[in-house]
């Protein structure tokens, strides 16, 4: 594949194509691509469930013990 050829080029076995073989920026915008649809598919998820909303003084108070207890992570459910 010649470097000015911008083109994929399929890979096959026994007359079926098994790979292809691409230039590194059509690859990288390839996976660009499939990274911002994870990213659009999680953001649609997260917005049809409910919003969970407390004080901010709960919060702080919860967050006060658990990092006295050693507990410093925090799971979002």
């Amino acid at each position: 594949m010649e470097a000015a050829n911008a083109d994929p080029e399929i890979v096959t076995r026994n007359g079926k194509p098994v790979s292809v073989i691409l230039p590194i920026k059509k690859y990288e915008e390839l996976i660009e691509r499939a990274e911002d649809a994870e990213d659009v598919a999680w953001l649609k998820k997260m917005r049809t469930k409910p919003l969970h909303y407390r004080p901010l003084k709960e919060y702080l108070a919860e967050r006060k013990a658990r990092v006295a207890s050693g507990r410093n992570s925090y799971t979002i459910a």
